[in-house]
């Protein structure tokens, strides 16, 4: 059941979103450079780890949950979207505050970012279409993972190429930029979520029954799947602790241009993707700060 009250987003907010999108992964990669996708290759422990743990178990596992708990349609599709989507730009912030590897964790979101290429659009659509509850729905609103795919290539991979790129070619001013441009991207991002939160509060309160208990449980599952498979190939605890928050911050923001651009109508969806970017970040900043007093510093923690 979709909300009473339509999801109040213009065209022109849909532009902003993928802009900030785009530019915080343009922000990420401005210090990456070849050696950090050597570095996977060589120690591909972590990566590994937070790879499948990201594109494999967590989406299986939220299809067989909102299959079990016969979750509605929509919103366990919203729920399926989210656990296709790559890590958040937010984990490696997150990963600095945690005073845990912050090179791994800048890494995979590199790495995952590059994959969610393919990956998202396919888990979204396998996903959706094994769970029985939400089969009927995706072959209903004719899903095309190639249209996703361009989406997700222009606001991840594209950035991600150019931020690389400049970081080779103008090395001075990748190192004045990167961290002004996280956190000036970082708070325009907020301010975004805060206003369209604010229009839309009045739809968010009369749905909160219905998602909040499931956007907390699947975030403490994407937590807890992160931080299992870190210790199923034995990392080091400020390894584990990247990998945690890689898996459990998700990029929603990714989810929701992706909703509003082909699915404007699915309400129901869209505010599982919008709460899921408002509580990853409570949920990431509580783990961040208790972490972050029993742990020693990491060499090269920077952000």
């Amino acid at each position: 059941m979709s909300p009473d009250n339509p999801i109040d987003f213009s065209t022109g907010s849909l532009v902003i979103l993928n802009v900030i999108l785009a530019l915080m992964m343009f922000g990420v990669s401005l210090t990456l450079r070849g050696e950090d996708f050597r570095r996977v290759l060589r120690m591909p422990e972590a990566p590994a780890a937070g790879l499948l743990a990201q594109f494999v178990l967590l989406p299986a596992l939220t299809c067989v949950i909102t299959w079990f708990l016969d979750v509605e349609p929509e919103l366990a599709l919203g729920m399926i979207l989210v656990a296709s989507c790559p890590g958040g730009t937010f984990s490696n912030i997150m990963t600095w505050l945690a005073r845990a590897n912050v090179a791994v964790s800048v890494s995979m979101t590199a790495v995952s970012s590059l994959a969610a290429t393919v990956l998202t659009p396919l888990n979204f659509a396998l996903y959706g279409w094994l769970n029985p509850n939400t089969r009927a729905m995706v072959t209903e609103i004719a899903l095309d993972p190639w249209n996703i795919l361009l989406l997700v290539a222009l606001v991840l991979a594209l950035p991600l190429v150019l931020g690389m790129l400049a970081g080779r070619h103008f090395p001075r001013f990748a190192d004045r930029a990167q961290k002004p441009m996280r956190v000036i991207t970082l708070l325009v991002l907020f301010a975004f979520v805060g206003l369209a939160f604010g229009k839309n509060m009045a739809v968010f309160l009369e749905n909160a029954h219905r998602i909040v208990a499931l956007v907390i449980g699947q975030n403490a599952l994407a937590l807890g799947v992160g931080a299992l498979a870190g210790l199923l190939v034995g990392l080091n605890r400020a390894d584990r602790r990247a990998v945690t928050m890689e898996v459990g911050i998700q990029n929603s923001g990714l989810g929701l241009a992706i909703l509003f651009t082909f699915f404007p109508q699915a309400a129901g969806m869209i505010l599982i993707a919008g709460f899921w970017g408002v509580w990853h970040l409570v949920s990431g900043l509580t783990l961040a700060l208790i972490w972050s007093r029993s742990a020693d510093p990491v060499a090269g923690e920077g952000v």
